[in-house]
C-alpha cells in the first residue's frame, strides 16, 4: 500500500530552491508523517590536508557539516514554521548513493524523493549517475521530482509490461497498478488512472528472410493478445476501458507520448534493478522509457528485491 509516512528527501547541495522537498511536504500534508531531509557531503581537500591532524580534521568536517545544516534549515524555513515534522541530516560520506540508500534502510523509510534535473530546450528530465544508482538499487520506491508544479487535471499513469514473457511481471504489474490507486486516493486526490501498454512490431529480419510471413497478422495477433491481458487487468482493478491504452512501439516511445496526451503529472513504472552483467545482456528497458519523461516519475521495485547496498556498521 502506498500509505507513505516515512519519508526521505535528497537534497540537492546545487540549488536554493528543493522540489524534492516541496513534494514530500505536499505529500505529507495530505496524508500525513515525517520528513527526513538528507544530504551526504564530502570534500577531498580536506582529507589530503596532511599538515592537520585527525582532529583537527575531524573539527573542520563537523564545521562544515554544521554549516550545510544551517542552510538545509533555511531553505526549510517556511515548512518548520508551519508545523511540518522535518528532521535535518547531513553526514560525511563521499559515496553519496550508498549513504542515502543506507539511511532509507536504517531509517524503515518506505519514499524516497529526489529532484531530477530538466533539459532547458527539450524539457526532458536527465538523470545523473547518483539518480540511476538510487533508482536500480534503493529498496524502497523512489519518486524523482521535477520542478515543476502539478498539472491542472494531471493524470497518473501506470506502465504496464503485458507481454507475460516472465511471469514475474504479471505480479509486477498488479502492485504497480494497486499502489498507484491507493497514492491516488491517498495523496493525489482524484486524477484519472492510465493503464499503458507498448507491443513490438514485426521484426523486419522475418519478413524479409520468410516470404510467406504476413506482418500484418502477426502484429494483429499480437494486439490481440495484448488487448486480452489489459481487458483482465483493468476489469481486477475496475478501470474504464477509456482508461487503458495499447499501442504498437517501442516503449520508450509510446509510453513518454501517452503521458504528454494525458497531461501526466507522474508516471508509475516497474524497474527490476538489474546491475551488472545481468543489465548489460537484458537491458533495463525502463531505463530507456524515463529518460524521455517530462513528469515526475515513481519507480517501484518487484516483491522480493534484494538490495546490493549493505548497511555499514561503522
Amino acid at each position: 500500500m502506498a500509505n507513505y509516512q516515512n519519508l526521505l528527501v535528497a537534497i540537492d547541495p546545487n540549488q536554493d530552491d528543493q522540489p524534492a522537498l516541496r513534494r514530500a511536504v505536499y505529500i505529507v500534508q495530505r496524508n500525513g508523517g515525517k520528513i527526513k531531509a538528507f544530504l551526504p557531503i564530502y570534500d577531498l581537500s580536506y582529507e589530503m590536508t596532511t599538515l592537520l591532524s585527525p582532529e583537527e580534521r575531524n573539527a573542520m568536517q563537523k564545521g562544515v557539516i554544521g554549516q550545510q545544516v544551517a542552510w538545509i534549515k533555511q531553505q526549510a524555513h517556511y515548512y518548520l514554521e508551519s508545523g511540518i515534522d522535518i528532521e535535518i541530516k547531513v553526514v560525511w560520506n563521499n559515496r553519496a548513493y550508498e549513504a542515502i540508500i543506507q539511511e532509507v534502510m536504517t531509517g524503515n523509510h518506505d519514499l524516497l524523493l529526489k529532484m531530477a534535473h530538466q533539459h532547458s530546450r527539450l524539457e526532458s528530465m536527465i538523470f545523473t549517475p547518483l539518480d540511476w544508482h538510487l533508482l536500480r538499487k534503493c529498496p524502497c520506491p523512489v519518486w524523482m521530482v521535477k520542478d515543476q508544479v502539478w498539472p491542472e487535471n494531471g493524470s497518473a499513469v501506470v506502465a504496464v509490461n503485458l507481454s507475460n514473457e516472465e511471469p514475474y511481471h504479471n505480479e509486477l504489474n498488479l502492485k504497480l497498478v494497486r499502489e498507484t490507486q491507493d497514492l491516488a486516493n491517498r495523496i493525489v486526490k482524484g486524477p484519472l488512472i492510465h493503464l499503458v501498454s507498448a507491443y513490438p512490431a514485426a521484426p523486419l529480419n522475418i519478413v524479409t528472410e520468410i516470404p510467406s510471413f504476413d506482418p500484418n497478422v502477426y502484429n494483429q495477433a499480437l494486439r490481440g493478445q495484448h488487448l486480452i491481458a489489459m481487458k483482465a487487468l483493468r476489469q481486477k482493478f475496475h478501470v474504464d476501458e477509456q482508461q487503458t491504452h495499447v499501442h504498437e512501439g517501442v516503449p520508450e516511445k509510446v509510453i513518454p507520448e501517452i503521458c504528454d496526451k494525458l497531461n501526466a503529472g507522474v508516471v508509475v513504472l516497474g524497474i527490476l534493478g538489474r546491475t551488472g552483467l545481468s543489465a548489460a545482456l537484458l537491458g533495463n528497458t525502463a531505463e530507456h522509457v524515463i529518460d524521455r519523461l517530462k513528469c515526475d516519475l515513481l519507480a517501484i521495485k518487484p516483491d522480493g528485491f534484494v538490495c546490493p547496498v549493505k548497511i555499514d556498521e561503522e
